[in-house]
């Protein structure tokens, strides 16, 4: 049954311009600092090696939303290295969410009725609090022989009805590759439900192609892209018109966060996200606290101060603007909900 809404599509004209936003990317901090207009003097030592562990990735479309000469801007510091990503950490770990001894290649099914496809092993950015920073995509590439093995589990798993690709990015897949694994999917009919977890969509707005919203509105499947946007400056009109390109397709748009220091630390701050999300047509979803991956610790929101911050954005915006504060725990059968008032 398709979802096709009915009401004229717009769509953007230039199919392949994503291709090119993709390439146009930064992974030098000298050239960061330059673009930005930063001291290249004040780039340390200590973050040309964390560099060297976890690579500075960035694209150009995102750097131009960043407030030049600002060296604490929220954008820039969510993608920067810095010299704290080489401390080890107590209670920090390479595979945070236990997600590394999976036994089918790329397929994750810890929670009962859904389970997680590794679509694709890379991102158009990289985070620096990824809890994958570490995870071994090489085991789980997302190859057709893998991809066979994974969809042949989830055929004969009737009590999975809901699919989601993660990756890395899964929109770092072309359209065809896209298409191929929306139809493969239909064919299996206790999937009702296609889950998109992307950054891609915010990161490189232009991803949103006329040939990817003629997949989701003309499929059986119920699609919901989850975006991750942790601050409203990420938000620009063309992030906004992709997100309306994708509603009018009929996909459900939500939004997950992590709440990280110094970053979106503040009930200000959330407020700002959750009003301006809303205003493109996403609903906040999820604010989850950091997964304890080693390199990321300077990131941590403790539990009693996200609380806080949670109380107070309650008390800023109406209710349906405040997301789930959320823990994923490794092992456990779905996340963990903090209770605010505890």
């Amino acid at each position: 049954m398709s979802h096709i809404i009915q009401q004229k599509i717009e769509l953007p004209n230039n199919k392949d311009e994503w291709i090119v936003d993709l390439a146009n990317v930064v992974t030098d901090i000298n050239v960061l600092y330059s673009y930005l207009g930063l001291d290249p003097d004040t780039i340390s030592i200590p973050m040309q090696q964390a560099k060297k562990q976890f690579p500075l990735r960035v694209p150009r479309a995102f750097i131009n939303r960043m407030k030049k000469g600002d060296s604490n801007d929220p954008l820039l510091l969510q993608v920067l290295c810095h010299d704290k990503e080489l401390l080890k950490v107590d209670g920090y770990s390479h595979d945070p969410l236990q997600e590394q001894d999976n036994t089918i290649a790329g397929l994750l099914h810890k929670y009962h009725n859904r389970a997680l496809l590794i679509t694709k092993t890379a991102c158009a950015i990289n985070c620096r609090y990824c809890f994958r920073r570490h995870f071994p995509y090489h085991n789980n590439q997302g190859n057709k022989k893998n991809l066979g093995i994974a969809l042949e589990y989830i055929a004969n798993h009737p009590e999975l009805d809901e699919i989601i690709l993660s990756g890395g990015d899964p929109l770092m897949a072309k359209d065809h590759e896209m298409a191929f694994l929306i139809n493969a999917l239909e064919k299996i009919p206790h999937i009702k439900r296609l889950r998109i977890h992307t950054r891609l969509a915010v990161v490189i707005p232009s991803r949103v192609t006329p040939e990817l919203c003629r997949l989701f509105a003309e499929s059986r499947l119920q699609i919901i892209v989850i975006t991750h946007i942790n601050h409203s400056n990420e938000i620009d009109s063309a992030v906004a018109y992709a997100i309306k390109l994708l509603k009018q397709s009929g996909v459900t748009v939500l939004n997950q966060s992590v709440l990280l220091k110094n970053i979106n630390d503040n009930a200000d701050i959330l407020a700002q996200l959750s009003n301006k999300l809303f205003d493109i047509g996403i609903l906040p979803y999820y604010i989850h606290l950091l997964d304890k991956v080693q390199g990321a610790a300077h990131f941590l929101v403790d539990d009693e101060s996200a609380k806080i911050i949670m109380k107070q954005l309650a008390d800023q915006v109406s209710g349906y603007l405040v997301p789930k504060l959320a823990r994923e725990v490794g092992g456990e059968k779905s996340k963990r909900v903090l209770s605010v008032n505890d």
